[in-house]
């Protein structure tokens, strides 16, 4: 009887893949850094029980109607924009993510973000390396204050609370906005709720963490900036749809807001000649919330464990609902 076929859309490490060849056929895209073809994908999907995906990968119905053994989707990160849900259930194919094994991590990335941008380190990192710095100056790159102030977290699941427990480490004043609110959060942290326009008007640092839905989409756009303070900071660390590039591009050269830190945007990779990249106020990464070793690696183990027990008639161990 034939294994069950398992095909990785990236080159993973062969430790953590061995112990599943007992029992399954596994085959891996052969590159670590670029994304599998979409026709190759479309093949292997067609012959594949189980695919591990990354977020450049789309799963559609185009893609699911052509996979007619597919069981199992297991994607390597906890959002699942990229696959098509409601399709999926059409086709009675599961679909896994990698909650909570990376909410400390993307947290930590967050908020350095937050305190790269707030005080202009990348740009006082360039200017050293370049040969500029030659005397000092009491507002020689000065950049702005976090302890104390106000950060507006959009956003209050795992990592926004993840968040919110960095910032008042930092003695800053912080409240949220959500679609639901969570007063077992606020009586937790002591954290205040508020309503939209008024958490992004009073707010010094405005942190996005919201899912990529319908209605987040473009959720910070021209109307968002012009509303905030001339002084905040806005930090997207969520999934770049949920904002309008060109708006926010046009609110930092206007100076309707001081800076952003970005770890995400719309089309990835960024093209080097993107807008947002002439900016000084600017902090772009390239969308690396989750990485750090450690947490990679868990990532990976968590989606072939959803694998490996789904396929085996066990159940996935953390189903997307």
């Amino acid at each position: 009887m034939a294994k069950p076929y398992i095909f990785i859309t990236r080159k993973l490490p062969e430790e953590l893949t061995a112990p599943l060849r007992k029992d399954f056929d596994i085959h891996m895209w052969e590159s670590e850094n670029t994304a599998v073809p979409r026709e190759l994908l479309e093949e292997e999907a067609m012959k594949a029980d189980g695919l591990l995906t990354m977020l450049t990968e789309k799963v559609d119905d185009n893609l699911l109607k052509q996979a007619p053994n597919l069981k199992i989707v297991a994607n390597l990160a906890v959002g699942y924009d990229n696959i098509d849900l409601e399709s999926a259930r059409s086709h009675n194919v599961m679909v896994t993510n990698t909650p909570d094994v990376l909410t400390d991590t993307t947290a930590d990335l967050t908020f350095t973000l937050l305190l790269t941008t707030a005080r202009r380190i990348v740009e006082a990192a360039e200017y050293v390396k370049q040969g500029n710095w030659q005397h000092w100056s009491p507002f020689l790159l000065a950049g702005s204050d976090v302890h104390h102030k106000k950060i507006g977290i959009v956003g209050m699941g795992r990592i926004g609370e993840a968040v919110a427990r960095r910032a008042l480490g930092f003695d800053m004043n912080v409240s949220y906005y959500n679609r639901s609110r969570k007063i077992e959060v606020e009586q937790k942290y002591g954290i205040q709720y508020e309503k939209w326009d008024d958490l992004i008007a009073s707010s010094d640092y405005i942190v996005c963490l919201v899912p990529l839905t319908d209605s987040t989409k473009h959720l910070f756009n021209e109307s968002a900036f012009r509303k905030m303070k001339s002084s905040a900071v806005f930090v997207n660390a969520s999934r770049g749809a949920t904002m309008n590039e060109e708006h926010l591009y046009e609110a930092l050269k206007a100076g309707e807001i001081r800076g952003a830190g970005l770890d995400v945007f719309e089309d990835e990779p960024i093209p080097s000649d993107h807008p947002l990249l002439t900016l000084n106020q600017v902090v772009c990464l390239p969308h690396i919330g989750s990485a750090s070793l450690e947490t990679r690696e868990a990532m990976i183990k968590l989606s072939l464990s959803n694998l490996e027990s789904f396929l085996l008639g066990k159940g996935a161990v953390t189903p997307v609902s």
